[in-house]
């Protein structure tokens, strides 16, 4: 059964509906409003004249002025770049009208938009009054939501509150991310879902927990594993592939996902730093060593070479010693002339 419902979900196309000029069909009506004024004084005049006739070219004349007339105003659309608007006749999908311009279509039909009451990040205008309540910062008037059934086609951006989640180790991190999207299938967008701009929003929460728990915040440099804050680009790409996946019944594209903040939540985020730095540390002192050993082997080598002086292995262990010391420590070497024999 619910195969059945998903199968009629994903089957929903957008359909072209009959359309016609909205400018000759305007002038044509405002004319024949006109013309129904003049055919009812003439039929006034029909009627003092006695008969049949001037009693029904009134009740033409009144129909068409009070009643017609307006109705076909009901069917005139203007439209703007990247606008459409999804039309249903007494409940039945007859399609989608869009490009720009002026259109005239079945006055009967009735436009629809779940998403009219919401912003383009997702969060609907009451939530937003009702965080002005608490804060205490109501206006004096409540503010009134524009009604407005035109759905956007144009690319948008998506962007959520930043959430706490833990990564792979379990080290819990705040992470954001800016979603950009567009609607490409009008149809699914109204008719698949109840407000395709908050299933967009809570699609992007899921997805982004599912991603982050498989990598880690960081990991070493000489560790190839991928990690949040050194393979952005692989997160941001299978951001977007389990996103897309998720609001494909929508009819929406999503054309770029992109991290925007990441960081260790705060009750970590102390001893993180010192973790990193100690890391750091360890790192900077193993390649102060490496070069210090080879500086060492260096300076025995040229010695022995040139025959400057021999010296025997409590010696060179000596010497050793003090060009470590001297190369490996934090602060310069204070030097101490020997005045007197070696031995």
């Amino acid at each position: 059964m619910s195969e059945t419902i998903k199968e009629k979900q994903m089957h929903y196309e957008e359909i072209v509906p009959k359309s016609r000029n909205g400018m000759s069909v305007l002038l044509l009506n405002i004319a024949l409003m006109i013309a129904s004024v003049f055919t009812l004084i003439w039929g006034i005049q029909l009627t003092e004249k006695g008969g049949f006739a001037g009693t029904l070219v009134i009740i033409v004349s009144v129909l068409y002025f009070s009643i017609i007339g307006p109705i076909l105003f009901a069917g005139l659309k203007i439209l703007k770049p990247n606008e459409a608007l999804v039309l249903t006749l007494f409940g039945k999908y007859v399609g989608t009208l869009k490009g720009e311009g002026f259109f005239f279509v079945n006055p009967f039909v009735t436009a629809l938009n779940p998403a009219m009451t919401a912003t383009s990040s997702g969060k609907l205008a009451a939530e937003k009054i009702a965080a002005m309540a608490v804060t205490g910062n109501v206006p004096q008037q409540t503010p009134t939501i524009p009604v407005n059934k035109k759905i956007s086609l144009k690319t948008m951006t998506l962007n959520n509150d930043k959430q706490k989640i833990n990564d792979l180790m379990g080290n819990p991190i705040i992470i954001g991310i800016v979603v950009i999207w567009r609607v490409v299938n009008t149809a699914k967008a109204v008719f698949n879902v109840d407000n395709y701009t908050e299933y967009l929003s809570i699609q992007c929460d899921s997805a982004l927990r599912n991603i982050v728990r498989l990598y880690p915040y960081d990991v070493s440099s000489d560790d190839n594993e991928k990690s949040l804050r050194g393979s952005s680009q692989e997160v941001a790409e299978r951001l977007k592939e389990e996103i897309q996946a998720k609001v494909e019944i929508a009819g929406l594209e999503i054309i770029e996902a992109r991290i925007t903040h990441l960081a260790y939540a705060p009750e970590i985020a102390a001893a993180m730093l010192q973790r990193q730095q100690a890391s750091a540390i360890i790192d900077a002192r193993q390649m102060i060593v490496e070069g210090a050993v080879g500086m060492v082997e260096m300076a025995l080598a040229k010695l022995s070479e040139n025959n400057i002086v021999e010296l025997d292995e409590e010696r060179k262990a000596a010497m050793v010693s003090n060009l470590l010391v001297v190369l490996c420590g934090n602060k310069d070497a204070q030097p101490i002339v020997n005045s007197g024999s070696l031995y």
